[in-house]
């Protein structure tokens, strides 16, 4: 049922079976191995990975997959590098390479995009992302395209998280202007992603940690929100379906984002899908929310436990998508990932 039941749940329609996706348990090569029986790792060939991750995806019956073009690529290698840990496999994406952009607050609060970055040509744009999309085009899920770096993790993706937390407190109201700057220049993306041939489009952008907002609560409703309001207008009236994902706990704005014209949730574990599905179980669709973390150290009793809180929450609703939350990564014991999906296929059945 995987496209259809996606389809379904993305344009409220309640389909016979609760859809599921996942995002990155593509790079879990011994439980792909497992499911597939395709020998693969992290060290395959690209195309046997692509082959494996593609049989997968259609074993575990996904409704849609979590898709996006635009990441910090437009920059040109004009932004900061924070580094990375390692996530995949066998440590492929580990990275020691930090470099910031800016050293001075007043340098980064001047900023210039249209100078510094360039203005992209619109129709360069639209084939870009018609392209994208029709690559991933498959009769076994919805495909779709996107942005990474909306606004706030745009700005973190060129400032690195010292630099944009200083240039905010040196003097809120420029940076709540470089932010209306920042909007402004990333607009052009938005207007290509509403005249692209793509009918679902993800708008991602981490506006908050696990423990919230890490800026004042007014900053985001005086400079966030309203660029959102004029970043996906656009969308909206292409008739685009605009599914919005940050990760952390941005349950304090879950109001303020659905105001923006979303027509869909992608949440991590630590936001309240209960309050999603009790304000907007009938007018939107929500991805999530099932704690990898669960998945990571838990037992049997306990996976099982937390299948049915997200079951309780979102079967009820035609837009409900079981996803976990962030991500299944590279170390979760495969015996567990088994089990989940074991109980997916057992409480999924409307």
């Amino acid at each position: 049922m995987s496209y259809a039941g996606g389809w379904s749940a993305l344009h409220l329609e309640m389909p016979d079976k609760v859809p599921r996706t996942e995002y990155s348990a593509d790079g879990h090569w011994a439980l792909i191995e497992k499911v597939t029986g395709i020998p693969v790792s992290a060290h395959s060939d690209p195309s046997l990975q692509q082959q494996a991750s593609a049989a997968f995806r259609r074993a575990w019956d996904y409704a849609y997959v979590w898709n996006i073009l635009t990441h910090n690529q437009i920059f040109g290698g004009k932004y900061t590098q924070m580094g990375h840990a390692v996530y995949a496999a066998e440590g492929v994406d580990y990275s020691a390479e930090i470099h910031t952009l800016f050293d001075d607050p007043e340098d980064a609060l001047d900023l210039d995009f249209d100078a510094f970055y360039g203005v992209p040509s619109h129709d360069t744009l639209v084939k870009e992302y018609n392209a994208h999309y029709r690559a991933g085009i498959s009769p076994d899920y919805v495909n779709m395209t996107g942005i990474y770096v909306t606004l706030v993790s745009g700005l973190l993706e060129i400032l690195g998280w010292n630099m944009f937390l200083e240039a905010a407190g040196t003097d809120r109201a420029r940076f709540g202007n470089l932010a209306r700057r920042y909007a402004a220049w990333i607009g052009r993306y938005f207007r290509a992603l509403a005249d692209c041939e793509a009918p679902v489009v993800m708008v991602h952008d981490d506006i908050v940690w696990t423990s919230g907002a890490f800026l004042h609560p007014d900053f985001y409703r005086t400079y966030i929100f309203p660029s959102y309001q004029e970043l996906f207008r656009p969308l909206r009236e292409s008739g685009k379906v605009i599914l919005y994902t940050s990760d952390g706990n941005y349950t304090e704005f879950i109001d303020d984002i659905a105001a923006c014209g979303v027509s869909g949730f992608v949440l991590e574990p630590c936001t309240d899908m209960a309050y999603i599905a009790e304000k907007y179980g009938k007018t939107h669709s929500f991805t999530g929310n099932f704690d990898t973390r669960v998945l990571l150290s838990g037992g049997k009793e306990e996976i099982d436990a937390e299948m049915r809180r997200c079951m309780d929450i979102g079967k009820p609703y035609p837009g409900f998508i079981l996803a976990v939350g962030n991500h299944i990564p590279a170390n979760t014991p495969v015996e567990n990932a088994l089990y989940y999906n074991e109980l997916y296929e057992k409480y999924a059945r409307r």
